[in-house]
């Protein structure tokens, strides 16, 4: 399991992007949101600061996606296209990191996730994070 503080290996699907990242100190378990791009990519994620990744391979085949405001920054394999990390445009002192790139990690490892209501951002709101619902994952 994904714990606060730790380092963890990760990458891409096909391995050209291989980066290390430290879980922020007060991150909470992986959430998705209902944005656009988040329910359409349907993953869950987990946060660092700016300066919890490091990228070991590949960094030059990343691209960078933007859309409306143009404030986060979503970032994908150009080779495998699997999303990797974006820059978070309700906390843009950190990024989320996609938890099924990290080694070892898969969403369905967590029995419960958090979904926040991004199609109503905080930024665009009242400043404050709204819970649209939860996804929850039981084994037969």
């Amino acid at each position: 399991m994904i714990k606060p503080g730790h380092s963890y290996n990760a990458a891409c699907h096909c391995g050209s992007v291989q980066f290390r990242v430290t879980i922020s100190e007060n991150d909470k378990p992986p959430r998705r949101c209902t944005c656009s791009i988040c329910r359409m990519r349907g993953a869950a994620a987990v946060s660092t600061p700016l300066d919890g990744i490091e990228f070991l391979k590949g960094e030059e085949m990343l691209t960078k996606y933007q859309f409306g405001t143009m404030t986060a920054e979503h970032y994908f394999c150009s080779k495998c296209g699997i999303y990797t990390h974006h820059k978070r445009r309700s906390s843009p002192n950190e990024y989320g990191i996609n938890v099924a790139c990290i080694e070892g990690v898969s969403p369905f490892d967590f029995e419960e996730i958090v979904v926040f209501d991004g199609v109503n951002h905080p930024k665009d709101n009242d400043g404050a994070s709204h819970i649209a619902g939860y996804l929850r994952f039981t084994q037969d």
